[in-house]
């Protein structure tokens, strides 16, 4: 079993929405999406779970704090402050913090409406 299928469920996570724009307005062919920017706050131990896609719900995200560990692949990535990942169609992931500081991520994301 690879470290994907054996994902915790979400415990130690807060999230706290920031803005949203929407974007049908905005760009032709985007009717029913938006733009969303969310903080995610995983405190020490926390897991950003189950297993989840980001199919139809791209996305990329900076981390402000901390170091947060994405299991992808079947290979956990560490990621600490001042560095950031792609979240496209092909990210299957989920995350955790398995330090002692608490992590804090920007997290923006198309999602439908």
């Amino acid at each position: 079993m690879n470290n994907e299928l054996a994902a915790p469920d979400t415990h130690g996570v807060t999230v706290e929405l920031l803005a949203t724009v929407d974007l049908g307005p905005e760009i032709e062919g985007m009717a029913g999406r938006q733009l969303r920017m969310r903080k995610v706050t995983i405190a020490p131990g926390g897991v950003f779970g189950p297993v989840h896609d980001h199919k139809d719900r791209p996305g990329t995200v900076f981390i402000l704090q901390g170091t947060i560990t994405d299991h992808r692949n079947g290979q956990a990535t560490d990621y600490g402050p001042g560095v950031g990942w792609p979240e496209d169609h092909n990210t299957t992931h989920w995350l955790e913090n398995r330090g002692t500081v608490t992590a804090v991520e920007i997290s923006v994301d198309i999602v439908k409406g």
